[in-house]
């Protein structure tokens, strides 16, 4: 292979890792989420509503904290009774039904169905199913319900209108729903989900029809939320001896899959070491600060989770550190623009201080043009903002792992599988940065021999590299200020 081939490979390898296409895992927050489903039908003298909540394993396993009163991890008997009365209380508490203006009180209509499916790392998911009813006047009414219940809470919250015996309604929210009840999600909406509070349903007397604006697209759908490679290492029953390192060579390899996935500071990697005077131990000390960063921010976000979640809400945290996360890179950008800028000024002043003299200057300002502007100097400053921007944002398995690990009271096992998967993470970020040292450095050598690019594409490296810095950073932070509410 020759060396032009080299150099391109080693650069689209490296280009190719920052663009890769996200992981297994469709929806960052799955692990948060508090979903909600009311379903509405109006009779000719009551109101029904079915309400379906689906809390996913962090919020469920903050529920087994406040109910579990034996101390074994679980909620049944008693326990089970009590957990399922107060969540009815919290909905109750939430929705409010009006009936032409005038408030109408909603009342128990069965008793609520708790249960808990299986999630993923061996924790539950909490399902609770719940009926009310409200007497009204007559057939010929305005009804309006108001969902207020876990408003603190991330997640898909939909209202859908069934219908009804004896009256013809027409409704502001459609009459399909997606998901079946909550147990399996479109996967075009993860990203997106309905956060549907408030609708209202115009009744006459009629023969059990309704009318609706259309609903949300079928499409494919995800249900088993079991399935995630990493926060399943602590579901196999024996972790002794050999398999000890089976599951930490495993999780190794999940965080290096994970880190191809967007995020995680590759762009930023790449347009940092293209255009600066780069080593593999700048590489590598790039990866080591993303390990430390991730790890802490795993095991800060389990403290909050698990003695603060009564005061902050975990998942709120999120898009405030990727905003905390996408500014620190734009600083960064910044000062990398600054310092190649007065770098460039000076190796232009140095060439033009040089044309005067009746020497032959030709291969020196070869050198300076096709070196020069690409030869800043790495700032350990820089580096290190670079990697705490990187690993800041806790990947959501891994603070399953960690819960788990708490929960089934395997903690020091937890934290050596989380610490293996941010050096798997640290891996492929240091490796991609080394391939971009690499290929620079093959494609300086092709430039200076006037074999590729004419030695213009390194010259403008430095410009093109901050300016990539600050791009990804904007980007990060654009994206994370609208989900701060």
């Amino acid at each position: 292979m020759t060396a032009r081939r080299i150099a391109a490979l080693a650069l689209a390898l490296a280009l190719l890792a920052t663009l890769a296409p996200a992981g297994a895992q469709a929806h960052p927050l799955g692990n948060f989420t508090t979903n909600q489903l009311v379903q509405v039908s109006i009779d000719e003298r009551r109101a029904n509503l079915d309400y379906v909540l689906d809390l996913a394993e962090i919020p469920s396993f903050q529920l087994t904290q406040r109910h579990d009163s034996d101390g074994d991890g679980t909620i049944d008997g008693r326990e089970r009774a009590a957990a399922a009365a107060a969540l009815e209380d919290e909905v109750v508490a939430g929705l409010a039904l009006s009936a032409d203006g005038e408030p109408v009180p909603l009342r128990p209509a069965g008793a609520a169905r708790l249960s808990f499916p299986a999630g993923q790392a061996g924790l539950t998911l909490t399902r609770l199913e719940a009926s009310f009813a409200a007497r009204l006047a007559g057939p010929d009414t305005t009804v309006e319900l108001i969902n207020e219940a876990f408003t603190d809470r991330t997640g898909w919250r939909a209202i859908q209108v069934l219908e009804g015996d004896g009256t013809e309604v027409t409704s502001s929210v459609p009459a399909t729903d997606p998901t079946d009840g909550l147990r399996a999600y479109p996967e075009g909406l993860l990203q997106s989900p309905p956060d549907t509070r408030s609708a209202s349903f115009d009744s006459v007397e009629g023969v059990g029809t309704v009318s609706a604006p259309e609903g949300l697209g079928d499409g494919e759908t995800t249900t088993d939320r079991a399935s995630d490679g990493f926060a399943g290492a602590l579901t196999s029953g024996n972790t002794e001896g050999l398999l000890i390192l089976v599951l930490l060579a495993t999780s190794f390899g999940w965080g290096a899959l994970h880190a191809l996935s967007p995020g995680h500071g590759k762009a930023m990697v790449v347009g940092y070491l293209a255009g600066s005077r780069g080593t593999p131990r700048h590489a590598l000390a790039l990866g080591a600060t993303v390990t430390a960063t991730h790890t802490a921010s795993v095991f800060a976000l389990g403290l909050i989770t698990l003695a603060a979640s009564e005061f902050i809400v975990p998942e709120r945290l999120y898009p405030w550190l990727a905003v905390a996360s996408g500014l620190m890179v734009v600083a960064v950008g910044l000062t990398v623009m600054r310092s190649r800028y007065r770098r460039w000024r000076a190796v232009r002043a140095g060439e033009v201080s040089g044309t005067g003299h009746g020497h032959d200057h030709s291969h020196h300002h070869h050198h300076s043009h096709a070196h020069g502007y690409t030869d800043a100097p790495i700032r350990m400053r820089e580096l290190f903002g670079l990697g705490v921007s990187g690993g800041l944002v806790p990947c959501p398995s891994a603070l399953v792992v960690l819960i788990a690990a708490i929960s089934q009271h395997r903690v020091g096992l937890g934290m050596a599988l989380i610490f293996a998967f941010s050096l798997g993470l640290a891996a492929t970020v240091s490796g991609i940065g080394l391939l971009t040292l690499y290929g620079q450095r093959l494609l300086g050598r092709l430039e200076a021999e006037r074999r590729v690019f004419g030695g213009r594409l390194t010259g403008a490296m430095p410009a093109i590299s901050a300016l990539l810095i600050v791009a990804v950073g904007i980007l990060i932070t654009s994206r994370a200020v609208p989900a701060i509410g």
